[in-house]
């Protein structure tokens, strides 16, 4: 999954569109949860409300879920990745740095991966 969300980064292969961190989570979740089959509508629905949830807590923490917004809340102006130019300056700015995308990664992260285990906890229960 990580070499597949390769071109999330930058809101979408640096388009500032839906943060890169949240859409892997979304996929993450949607790993353990989501549908095999595109007909089985009944999982499909089963699978929204964790979505919705990382979404609505995503938003809540970060403050947006659009890269060239989260990047206006966290460094105070819009970075467009897909500009060799402002890139490096995003680089070179810190945008990489503890505090840039990796903190964001790691909120979502951790919002993932605890939706992720009470999702098998609550599986883990519905068996015995």
């Amino acid at each position: 999954m990580f070499k597949s969300a390769s071109a999330l980064a930058g809101g979408v292969a640096r388009q500032g569109e839906t943060c890169g961190a949240l859409l892997g989570s979304m996929m993450a979740i949607s790993a353990v949860v989501g549908r095999e089959k595109l007909e089985d509508k009944e999982q499909y629905q089963r699978a929204m409300e964790p979505a919705m949830e990382m979404y609505a807590k995503f938003k809540e923490k970060v403050g947006h879920t659009l890269c060239q917004e989260i990047h206006r809340i966290r460094f105070g102006k819009v970075y467009r990745m897909h500009i060799p130019e402002e890139r490096e300056d995003f680089h070179n700015m810190g945008g990489h740095s503890r505090k840039g995308c990796p903190e964001v990664c790691g909120i979502a992260a951790k919002i993932a991966s605890e939706i992720i285990l009470r999702l098998q906890k609550e599986k883990v229960g519905k068996r015995h």
